[in-house]
C-alpha cells in the first residue's frame, strides 16, 4: 500500500475511532482510509470492555478495509494484524514483541497493544491501540501492561519515540501482510505468528477449555491440546 493514495484523518478527540470509522466506511470511504486519534472518550476493546488511554500517550487508530477474503476468512486479518504490530515494534523500537491469541501483543508477558477486528457491512474495521510513552499505562495496570518508552529504556532514561513513526511502521507492515493474507492465503501469516507466538506449548485456559496451546488451525482458530485431543477455540480469554 503506497503512502500517496492512504488516507489519514486526524482527530484531535473521538468518541471511538472504530465508531468514526464505521461512519466514515458508510459514506463510501475508501479502503485503507486511517482513522487516528490522540484521545478517545468512549474506546473500546474486546467484548464490549471499555478501552482507558491518557491524552497523546498512545497510538489510537482505527483502518478501513474493503477485503476481497470471503467473510469465512476475514477473522485471519486480525491475526495478520498482530504479526504486523510485532514487526513493527521490531523496526522502530527493537522490541522484542510476541503474541497473544487472539490478539494481545505483549512484551515479556504484559500487554502493549491489542487488536480489534469488527465486520461492518461490506467492509471490516481494523482497531488497532499501541502504548507508546510511559505513562500510557497507569500504575494500577503495571503489572499487566507495558509501553514502547518502558521498553526502550537506555541508561534509566526513557527513549523518546514518535507516535507518528509507529503509525507509519504498522501501516506498512499492515499493508504488506494484508496483500500477502490476500495473495498466498493464511499459511504464511500463521507460519509468522506460530515463530512469533509466546503461548505455545504452555497450559492455557480459555472458558471451561484447559489444556496445552499448540497453534492455530487454517482458519485462525487456537488449537488446544486437551485430554480429549485437539480441540479448536474459536473465541474467548485465554489464560
Amino acid at each position: 500500500m503506497a503512502h500517496s493514495s492512504l488516507q489519514i484523518i486526524r482527530l484531535a478527540s473521538v468518541d471511538s475511532t472504530q465508531r468514526h470509522a464505521a461512519a466514515l466506511a458508510d459514506s463510501g470511504a475508501a479502503d485503507g482510509t486511517v482513522v487516528v486519534t490522540d484521545t478517545q472518550t468512549a474506546g473500546r476493546g474486546r467484548r464490549g470492555r471499555v478501552w482507558q488511554d491518557v491524552p497523546g500517550a498512545s497510538v489510537l487508530m482505527s483502518m478501513i478495509l474493503r477485503s476481497p477474503l470471503p467473510v469465512a476468512q476475514l477473522p485471519t486479518i486480525s491475526i495478520a494484524a498482530g504479526v504486523a504490530v510485532a514487526e513493527a515494534l521490531a523496526e522502530v523500537a527493537n522490541i522484542d514483541a510476541r503474541l497473544k491469541w487472539p490478539n494481545d501483543v505483549q512484551v515479556h508477558g504484559r500487554k502493549i497493544a491489542g487488536v480489534l477486528l469488527e465486520r461492518h457491512g461490506e467492509a471490516v474495521i481494523l482497531g488497532i491501540g499501541i502504548n507508546v510513552t510511559r505513562d500510557a499505562v497507569p500504575a494500577d495496570v503495571e503489572a499487566q501492561a507495558t509501553s514502547i518508552e518502558r521498553e526502550t529504556r537506555r541508561d534509566h532514561e526513557d527513549v523518546r519515540v514518535e507516535r507518528d513513526a509507529v503509525l507509519v511502521a504498522v501501516v506498512d507492515a499492515l499493508g504488506q501482510w494484508r496483500a500477502r493474507l490476500e495473495r498466498q492465503g493464511f499459511e504464511p501469516v500463521r507460519a509468522r505468528w506460530t515463530a512469533l507466538a509466546g503461548m505455545l506449548g504452555r497450559e492455557v485456559r480459555v472458558e471451561e477449555i484447559v489444556g496445552i496451546a499448540r497453534g492455530l488451525d487454517t482458519d485462525g482458530a487456537l488449537l488446544v491440546e486437551t485430554t480429549h485431543g485437539l480441540t479448536r477455540v474459536l473465541a474467548g480469554d485465554v489464560v
